[in-house]
């Protein structure tokens, strides 16, 4: 089942407007610098899947409110201080084809810039006393952090398992998204299993989605992202994962070894691109990747039969059938 972006946003269409015009309002400042990169913040935008996840998600169990619409700005606000300080912490120049915010105004204004849309974020739920969103949303940036914290000591040594890539990768990626669908579903419902289940779903489709990025690294598809870039950054996703476990101690040590001293060489990172597809890393992830988006699957089909379910069914296809 294949949905465009425009019909899954049908049943949201005026959320998703009013959402544009609030988000910007709720990032205006009397600093003139602050505002000026606020502006370009606002400017640089994606496309706005977390909002879509909290509106749609709404829409299963009732109908968008105002609770809805802070909810959908609160997790714009948290992410996208993450998102600043993240490229602080990688030393990045550029996201989404934009010049970061440290690229621009240098980490001590950008880790400055990140605590301010925490405090917007964190004031917007209080004044409104919105606790049971930001209870949500505060764990998903705690395990956020975590998720990042245990994948960089574990990639020191190249040693992790599947287990704990799983337990990274739920807290990284998956934590945000399960809290999108539980921030919508408690605005419009107070029963716990919905709220639950609605949590259920989104991790499984963000574990899900974060398993076809890590294929894309092995130009699995044709892709817009860089083949490689993972095995650069020494980064242990599922197909190498997979690979090395099946693979022979000697094996083992040599791929090891070049991850850990010649990743920055081509030939190198051909080798173990090579290595991974001859050892069927690639079809064990695809397979495991079908595992998450069937629970999602099952997960959403716990909620009545309505427009915004099938956008939802659909968005879950979108972000796994994605070309980058």
């Amino acid at each position: 089942m294949s949905m465009k972006l425009v019909d899954i946003q049908a049943p949201i269409t005026y959320d998703m407007a009013d959402f544009e015009s609030t988000f910007r309002t709720s990032m205006r400042t009397n600093v003139m610098l602050l505002d000026k990169i606020m502006h370009y913040i606002v400017k640089r935008k994606g496309k706005q899947m977390r909002p879509m996840f909290v509106f749609l998600s709404a829409n299963l169990t009732g109908k968008t409110n105002e609770v809805t619409h802070r909810g959908a700005a609160l997790i714009e606000l948290l992410h996208t201080a993450t998102l600043v300080h993240d490229d602080v912490v990688d030393d990045s120049n550029y996201r989404r084809g934009f010049f970061s915010v440290n690229a621009l105004w240098k980490n001590k204004i950008a880790v400055l810039v990140g605590d301010y849309l925490l405090s917007k974020g964190l004031l917007l739920a209080i004044e409104n006393e919105d606790f049971h969103s930001l209870k949500i949303v505060s764990k998903a940036v705690k395990e956020m952090s975590e998720g990042e914290l245990l994948q960089i000591e574990k990639a020191r040594k190249l040693d992790i398992t599947e287990e704990v890539y799983f337990d990274v990768i739920r807290q990284k990626t998956a934590s945000l998204i399960a809290s999108c669908c539980a921030v919508g579903v408690a605005s419009t419902t107070d029963d716990k299993n919905l709220i639950d289940k609605a949590y259920q779903f989104g991790q499984d489709v963000g574990i899900a989605f974060q398993i076809k990025d890590d294929l894309f690294d092995y130009g699995a598809q044709d892709i817009g992202k860089p083949v490689g870039i993972d095995i650069k950054e020494k980064k242990m996703t599922l197909p190498l994962i997979y690979a090395l476990t099946e693979a022979s101690k000697k094996q083992q040590r040599h791929i090891r070894n070049l991850i850990k001293n010649k990743s920055h060489k081509r030939e190198a990172v051909k080798e173990v691109i090579a290595f991974v597809k001859a050892s069927s890393g690639l079809d064990y992830t695809q397979k495991k990747m079908n595992e998450y988006l069937n629970k999602a699957l099952t997960a959403i089909e716990g909620f009545p039969a309505s427009e915004s379910r099938e956008s939802l069914i659909g968005l879950l296809h979108y972000t796994i059938s994605r070309k980058k």
